[in-house]
């Protein structure tokens, strides 16, 4: 076919059709240049292969193969159990009305005036969690930390990241980096008075959500309710109360001061318990 319209071709432009190379025009042979089929490898197949473990199940007690766990399920375990426990402050009536003490995994706001022991209440949390073994972190909007404090009250201080912003906004960006780094628990101390800038609303919920995805206990200790509805409880704290020994026309000496706390809010619990605190002076009691 294209041998004929070539010469008709040639025939309307006068060309001769002895000057007309045929072989330029000549049909490929397709079949010889085209490829020859392969066969296609199998599928791999979507069946997992019986573990040993499994096999071992198969052949013990259903009550006994329950219990038998390989390194995958023990590891999920073992972080579902850690995930479960709580971090405790060892203010024993704080504990109480958190059910335990700090959850991991949950963000607890902690709201009260200056004077009102919130600080006391953090340095109580940063102290019990690095003498546990527990990596913690305090970011301090406030300024307020004095290390050697904290190590007389039972911090252990090369377990302890101390971060020192100059803005809320500045401090809400480090604890939700540090509490992805790996902290089992980040507390944020927003200082005695008004908060130093405004965040939205939305970056409280973010925090609460890294908290959750990495199982890190965290505390924000604010002069005044901030988290909204991203914290998991919030404890008001109320202005603390001096206690004094001594009676009559004897000198009074200052034995501690005594801090009444209401559970303002919980999402697995009754909210409204109250609980006194007292922090000692020790020197007057010695």
């Amino acid at each position: 076919m294209v041998i004929v319209r070539a010469w008709r071709a040639c025939s309307r432009m006068g060309v001769p059709a002895q000057l007309l190379d045929l072989q330029q025009y000549r049909l490929l042979d397709w079949t010889a240049t085209r490829p020859k089929p392969s066969l296609v490898p199998d599928p791999p197949s979507v069946e997992k292969p019986v573990e040993p473990a499994e096999r071992l199940r198969g052949t013990l007690d259903a009550g006994i193969a329950a219990k038998l766990l390989n390194g995958t399920e023990l590891i999920r375990a073992l972080a579902r159990q850690r995930r479960e426990e709580s971090i405790p402050t060892t203010i024993t009536p704080f504990d109480a009305l958190l059910g335990g003490g700090l959850p991991r995994g949950k963000m607890i706001e902690l709201a009260g005036r200056r004077a009102a022991g919130r600080y006391s209440l953090v340095l109580a949390s940063l102290a019990a969690a690095t003498s546990m073994g527990e990596a913690a972190v305090l970011v301090d909007l406030g300024d307020g930390f004095d290390p050697q404090l904290a190590e007389a009250n039972g911090a252990d201080l090369r377990r302890l990241l101390w971060v020192r912003p100059r803005k809320l906004k500045e401090a809400v960006m480090a604890v939700e980096m540090l509490t992805a780094a790996g902290f089992q628990l980040v507390a944020l101390d927003a200082g005695p008075h008004s908060v130093k800038g405004r965040v939205p609303d939305a970056a409280w919920v973010r925090l609460g959500r890294a908290a959750d995805a990495h199982g890190a206990a965290m505390l924000v200790s604010t002069p005044y309710p901030l988290t909204g509805t991203a914290s998991e409880a919030v404890v008001a704290v109320r202005r603390a109360r001096a206690r004094w020994l001594g009676r009559g026309d004897a000198p009074r000496v200052l034995a501690g001061m005594e801090v009444e706390m209401t559970l303002e809010k919980h999402r697995h619990m009754r909210p409204g318990a109250k609980t006194a605190v007292f922090f000692p002076a020790w020197e007057a009691v010695r």
